[in-house]
């Protein structure tokens, strides 16, 4: 009987690989004493994916499968504010979200993606993983929501376009762009006169597919693995922001978990959100000569004329208004004056 109840349940759970292929690992037979859920939105072959998975994965293994969080990729369980509002509630207890989607939550959490601040990474890590990091995440504190140490890296955000390249301003102009459900990139996007539209992730392609907006903005890593190029003919690298992950958890879940298992997530979540970060600075090495050779025609614009665009627009007094002065002298401290 009992090698029969074993082949059941074997049969079972290759029933349950067929039936879920998207889920990124399969739970194992035995309960766990802990079983949750960690949403993304983006794909599967994406390096965030990928390391969110090692890391729980590794988290299993560290508490002897007491804990078992699953990794659902691009918007599984829902859209970007869909599971933003499960994760409020506790329905879902860990998602990965772009602190500039996060603002329509947590205002002020958007103050690292202003238009044109940053310079580089050798800007970016020191703020993040110091004293703006640990302001903005006193933000999302405040919100319910625990925001871990280190921020998941995304990439400086380049223009995509079905139509022309975007080298000046100028080219902006009445452009109908794609931008995520943000105030801060349709108030940048207005500013340089383009026309944005905020659509949904998982919406994009089919988006630009059926020509509802010209062209959209994403990181290369990003554009590359959600294959954007097989609807858009033109890059534009003009690294008008940077933007990130921060992996979130619902407060409402993590304040219950037991000291020594919220030590061991927080332990190996850091670790792989630096592992990803060295993943996406190779992968920007090789992607754009890749983009190449799919059909993408790859351009440099005159950034420098695009943050005058904003300055004279007034772009830069509004959103320092916006933020107040804590979080824009915290922004200024790492990437000098921007008003």
């Amino acid at each position: 009987m009992e090698r029969i109840a074993r082949r059941t349940a074997l049969k079972s759970l290759a029933a349950l690989t067929l039936a879920s292929p998207a889920v990124l690992r399969i739970t194992r037979l035995h309960a766990a004493e802990f079983t949750m859920k960690l949403a993304n939105n983006v794909p599967a072959t994406h390096p965030l994916s990928a390391r969110q998975v090692e890391a729980t994965d590794a988290i299993r293994q560290e508490t002897n499968g007491r804990v078992d969080i699953r990794v659902f990729p691009s918007n599984q369980l829902g859209s970007d504010t869909d599971s933003l509002s499960q994760l409020r509630s506790g329905a879902l207890e860990f998602f990965s979200l772009s602190p500039l989607i996060l603002q329509t939550l947590v205002p002020n959490a958007a103050i690292s993606g202003i238009g044109f601040a940053w310079s580089g990474y050798d800007k970016v890590w020191p703020a993040l993983d110091g004293d703006l990091g640990a302001y903005v995440r006193g933000q999302i504190d405040k919100a319910g929501l625990y925001a871990f140490d280190r921020i998941w890296d995304n990439g400086f955000r380049q223009i995509t376009s079905s139509t022309k390249p975007i080298l000046t301003p100028g080219d902006l102009a009445n452009f109908k762009i794609r931008v995520p459900v943000s105030p801060l990139w349709t108030s940048m996007f207005k500013a340089l006169d383009a026309s944005p539209t905020s659509i949904n992730f998982n919406e994009v392609y089919s988006a630009l597919q059926t020509r509802v907006v010209e062209g959209q903005e994403n990181p290369i890593a990003l554009i590359s693995s959600a294959k954007f190029y097989e609807v858009q003919k033109y890059l534009s690298k003009t690294s008008h922001m940077w933007d990130g992950y921060w992996m979130l958890a619902s407060g409402r879940v993590w304040n219950r978990l037991p000291q020594d298992v919220r030590q061991v997530i927080q332990k190996n979540v850091n670790e792989k959100a630096l592992a990803q970060r060295e993943d996406l600075a190779k992968l920007n090495v090789s992607l754009e000569s890749e983009l190449v050779g799919k059909g993408m025609q790859v351009s440099n614009p005159d950034g420098p004329a695009f943050r005058a665009k904003l300055q004279s627009a007034g772009f830069y007094k509004e959103w320092r208004q916006k933020f107040g002065d804590e979080a824009w002298k915290a922004l200024e401290k790492h990437v000098g004056a921007m008003s």
